[in-house]
């Protein structure tokens, strides 16, 4: 439901946040808006189911934002970019910094409402109770949690779901671009690249149990001894 769902908008252009709150709120979302990232510091950033953030923004830039809310509050909470900014490295260091959607200014509001509620429809908690898989991975769909050797692994959503894609089908190869698609959906545009990179920072957070997801050369990935 709609109404349960809150969004934290942060542009430092005060006609946009009227816009996008309006719109919003239309759809029946609850919003709060920030003319700065400096001012979204201080909201209470646990209480949000989404972030919608400028990247070109004073003194603290939305992606500076997206990283401490990532690093300093350790929150998987799904992020839109919205920029002026549409080159290929800015978008890859939106995704890097853990984003789930990228948007270039000018954009149309229609298609941000889109985009909204695919990504708050990715992020929504699955229905199914704890399930062991994968030897020592545990998911936790109810919670929406993974754990290796019955510990939490601290991931952010793109991690969470590309892993969680690869326990539930152990040994099975997915090509970059079935992962894409499966993770990120058919209406965001991002490279393979961007797949490389998520596996590797998942790679990094499982420490030695990073090896089990392989790479077989010219096909994709998979979870395996």
């Amino acid at each position: 439901m709609n109404e349960r769902r809150k969004i934290l908008v942060v542009d430092d252009e005060e006609p946009i946040l009227e816009i996008l709150s309006f719109n919003l709120e239309g759809e029946g979302y609850q919003v709060d808006t920030c003319l700065s990232a400096e001012e979204a510091m201080r909201k209470n950033l646990r209480s949000y189911d989404l972030f919608i953030l400028d990247v070109m923004m004073g003194l603290m830039s939305g992606f500076r934002l997206a990283e401490k809310i990532r690093k300093e509050n350790d929150l998987s909470t799904p992020i839109i970019f919205l920029t002026a900014r549409d080159t290929e490295n800015d978008k890859i260091t939106g995704f890097n910094l853990g984003a789930d959607d990228y948007l270039a200014k000018p954009f149309s509001v229609r298609e941000l409402m889109a985009r909204v509620k695919a990504v708050l429809r990715r992020s929504a908690p699955a229905r199914v109770t704890l399930e062991t898989v994968a030897g020592s991975f545990t998911v936790d769909t109810e919670n929406n949690l993974i754990l290796s050797d019955g510990k939490v692994l601290e991931l952010t959503r793109k991690e969470h779901d590309i892993l969680s894609l690869l326990i539930r089908n152990e040994g099975k190869i997915f090509p970059r671009h079935e992962i894409l698609s499966r993770v990120w959906g058919d209406d965001v545009i991002v490279t393979d690249r961007t797949v490389d990179v998520t596996i590797a920072r998942i790679r990094k957070k499982l420490g030695k149990m990073g090896n089990m997801i392989r790479n077989k050369s010219g096909y994709g990935y998979y979870l395996g001894e």
